[in-house]
């Protein structure tokens, strides 16, 4: 096999720039992170080479426009597989069917992952809050959970039950009490006994079998048997996370989830092998974007060599050793402060610090999806088990946004009741801002109340003249 080809960027060079913003921008959900499968089946669907955004517009506006036969027609042609509108939701039988042949390991596993996500999120929940001034005004932030929430469970290469695990908890912990699950028609989706099984144990009886943009649009504007819902989360390839952004506004959604990504920080005290094994982790996710930064310079041949040896072994190794050289990258800084400003620049979705005051390091970095410290915390143990949702902002956007959380799920309401004195002490700053903007109805609103003196409120109406009851009838 030839020697694995992954890109070089030393930070003192002149171009460096260029090539670090080039590297960024493939993190980005506009840019072209699709394998050239995906890209041949787009042009054989459209009869004509569609960018991402531009297929994935087209297949919103058709479900919105025709709902569940244009569901049914992209399913056939992105999947491969002839969906009868019968066979799209999966049968509650099917699910408990599924969940009685479950391997009992299997179960007991994905229990104690619940327990451990559960714990975590419901002591992040916000609390409803109020403030009180004696004889004046009360003031109160309410919080109400989703009604009705889609999860997005991708099954192209692999199945995943980490995801509904990362999804499905922190929507139950914040009280959501209708969720919708779409996982793709295929074994390693919505045909999968494991992942069936799951959704039952989950309590999750709302599964359909639809994947890709299409089973986004299906959630966002509903379908025929699939009622819309208010929010869309769970991560996916780049048609996902892009039909996730052409529907919000229609509804919500948690972040910008696409091709997963990493950036191991390292130093002189890492571990080789652990880099390797960290980079390859996400390379097989195929696509994935895998860099190292590093000021240690013999690292560099290091973890290549480390890389070369572990593909060897590997089942996806061909996937892998293509996301690492398309997507992959060194990075060499001259400092750890230039290091650290690599990394800010990146805003990666997973930053792995193995470095030898990891503390210290983290200390510094502004924007990542989710950090890991140290040797022996792989990104592996929160994909899976540890109680953050793996649900993480990719493409730079953890500049602005952030994980999944249960409170992501609840929407909070300002409350307030004032009393006549409280509305009079407030009055003039409100009657002076409003009459500045040159909206003298808003000042009129208050003016009129903080100079009445009359009653609070009308007086009750007097009731009308009641009849007297009928005169019980008498017994002979």
């Amino acid at each position: 096999m030839p020697p694995l080809k992954i890109r070089r960027i030393d930070l003192t060079a002149p171009n460096s720039a260029a090539q670090l913003a080039k590297l960024r921008d493939q993190f980005r959900t506009e840019g072209d992170v699709v394998s050239p499968a995906s890209k041949k089946l787009t042009q054989a669907v459209f009869g004509e080479p569609l960018s991402p955004a531009r297929a994935v517009e087209r297949i919103c506006n058709d479900v919105r426009d025709r709902g569940l036969p244009a569901v049914l027609q992209y399913t056939e042609q992105f999947d491969k597989v002839k969906l009868k509108p019968e066979m799209v939701r999966v049968k509650p039988a099917e699910l408990a069917a599924a969940h009685a042949a479950a391997d009992p390991e299997f179960l007991e596993v994905v229990r104690q992952i619940q327990y451990n996500v559960l714990q975590f999120q419901s002591g992040l929940l916000h609390r409803d809050a109020e403030m009180r001034v004696s004889g004046k005004h009360e003031l109160h932030l309410r919080y109400r959970p989703l009604n009705r929430v889609g999860v997005y469970c991708p099954g192209g290469a692999a199945a995943y039950p980490s995801t509904l695990l990362m999804t499905i908890c922190p929507a139950q912990a914040a009280g959501v009490e209708q969720i919708v699950v779409c996982m793709p028609p295929k074994d390693t989706g919505g045909y999968n006994p494991a992942m069936l099984a799951l959704c039952h144990e989950l309590r999750v009886t709302e599964v359909y079998r639809l994947g890709g943009a299409q089973a986004v649009a299906a959630m966002a504007y509903g379908v025929e048997g699939l009622k819309p819902v208010d929010m869309i989360v769970g991560p996916g390839n780049q048609f996902v996370a892009l039909a996730k952004k052409q529907v919000f506004g229609h509804v919500a959604i948690d972040c910008i989830a696409g091709p997963s990504e990493v950036v191991v920080a390292a130093d002189d005290s890492a571990h080789p092998d652990y880099v390797a094994l960290d980079l390859i982790a996400q390379a097989e996710h195929s696509p994935g974007v895998a860099v190292m930064v590093t000021w240690y310079e013999p690292l560099l041949n290091e973890v290549q060599a480390a890389l070369e040896k572990r593909l060897a072994k590997l089942s996806r190794a061909d996937l892998a050793r293509d996301s690492l050289e398309r997507y992959g990258a060194f990075v060499l800084a001259p400092d750890k402060k230039s290091a650290i400003e690599c990394v800010n620049a990146l805003a990666p979705e997973h930053l792995h610090i193995q470095t030898r005051d990891p503390d210290a390091f983290v200390e510094e970095v502004e924007s990542a999806g989710a950090v890991f410290l140290g040797p022996f915390t792989p990104v592996a143990l929160g994909d899976y088990a540890a109680g953050p949702s793996h649900v993480l902002p990719t493409g730079g956007t953890a500049r602005f946004s952030s994980g999944l959380t249960a409170n992501d799920f609840r929407k909070r309401t300002s409350i307030m009741r004032f009393t006549r004195n409280g509305l009079r002490e407030i009055a003039d700053d409100v009657i002076f801002l409003a009459k500045q903007e040159g909206l003298t109805g808003h000042a009129a609103s208050v003016e009129q109340r903080a100079n009445d003196n009359g009653p609070a409120a009308r007086p009750k109406p007097k009731p009308d003249k009641v009849l007297a009851a009928p005169a019980a009838a008498s017994k002979k």
